[in-house]
């Protein structure tokens, strides 16, 4: 008999939420933000420092032996539920988690020590869009030097460590002061891209790429589905708020049975995802039948965040659409969300596969 996944938060985890929630009232207000995304410079570091210094959490899926906390796939989704929530500009999806999660399936040791306590930020040099099972683009090898272009690689901007594939099928560490980083214009300006450009640049071969790489971005995707989870949660629950409080005809907006119904759809599929990104989570966390549950929670999360952003845009009205309303910060996030890691489209493809049920 398999293993029942369990989808409930635990005391532990719900006292996490609770402190993570606190800590981003205070340094995660949406004004802020919107200021952030305006300059030069969109990542909340001394949030990040907060989040690594402060309570550790970037250490999370790091073994205590190597100076991390020993938690599992599932503390880390309730910390991506909360910065989904928030929107919040800091680089921990894809270092905390995806970066990790290569080193992790590379064995080094002293970069993780680095990743754990945040002394330093790491980034695999993957392309966002790039789906688990998916090829991506390597650099070239040569005399022990390597070059090429990467285009589309998320936080390289605040990334202190590279972790580069390279066409003699390695994984290398390349200072991030060593590369090109060159800005681009990205949409979600709270996860801004970046393209690497490495011009005869030393790396330290850290182990083979092709496993590492899989096993990041299927853990990448798998949370992300928090996120995702963080973002719809928000957007419904501040609609909610706001059509109650507004009123039109003398009574509230939120009255109205139309409304009424729209939200009630809206509530069914976010609790959908919630089902859906916490059991990934528990697949990641236990191992058991973790291809099957990230692939379905991201073909259900993405289409639910766009729907549930821009709902919130709608039913907001005239306010929904000005710069200083934080929605348009949820509706990009989720925008851009929806391509990360592979789109829902292309993690239903996948899920076939797995399950043996093609479509005709």
């Amino acid at each position: 008999m398999s293993a029942q996944p369990d989808l409930l938060y635990s005391e532990e985890e719900e006292a996490l939420r609770a402190a993570v929630r606190d800590l981003l009232a205070d340094h995660c207000d949406a004004p802020g933000v919107i200021a952030r995304i305006e300059s030069d410079t969109p990542h909340n570091m001394a949030l990040w420092k907060a989040l690594t210094d402060g309570m550790g959490l970037a250490g999370l899926l790091v073994p205590e032996e190597l100076d991390g906390q020993g938690a599992t796939h599932r503390e880390a989704a309730v910390v991506l539920e909360e910065l989904g929530r928030a929107v919040a500009p800091v680089p921990y999806l894809t270092s905390a988690v995806v970066a990790t999660e290569a080193l992790l399936a590379c064995g080094t040791g002293d970069l993780l020590t680095e990743l754990a306590s945040g002394t330093s930020i790491g980034a695999l040099a993957v392309a966002l869009g790039v789906a688990p099972g998916a090829a991506y683009k390597v650099v070239t090898y040569e005399d022990g030097l390597l070059h090429g272009e990467l285009t589309g690689i998320a936080d390289a901007a605040v990334a202190d460590v590279l972790l580069v594939p390279a066409d003699d099928g390695g994984l290398y560490a390349v200072d991030a002061t060593a590369a090109t980083v060159t800005p681009q214009i990205s949409l979600d300006l709270t996860r801004p891209l970046a393209t690497v450009t490495l011009d005869g640049v030393p790396g330290r071969l850290l182990g083979d790429a092709e496993p590492a790489v899989r096993r990041a971005l299927r853990a990448g995707a798998g949370l992300l589905a928090s996120e995702q989870l963080g973002l719809a949660d928000w957007t419904l629950t501040e609609t909610v708020r706001y059509l109650k409080d507004r009123k039109q005809f003398n009574r509230p907006v939120g009255g109205f049975q139309a409304l009424k119904h729209r939200l009630a759809q809206l509530w069914l599929e976010v609790a959908g995802l919630r089902a859906a990104a916490r059991n990934a989570a528990d697949a990641l966390s236990t191992g058991h039948d973790a291809d099957v549950a990230v692939t379905v929670a991201q073909a259900y999360a993405a289409p639910v965040a766009v729907h549930a952003a821009e709902e919130a845009l709608q039913l907001h009205g005239g306010l929904g659409m000005t710069w200083e309303h934080p929605v348009h910060l949820y509706l990009k996030r989720a925008k851009a969300d929806s391509i990360a890691y592979g789109t829902a489209g292309a993690h239903r493809e996948a899920l076939a596969g797995l399950v043996d049920l093609q479509a005709p």
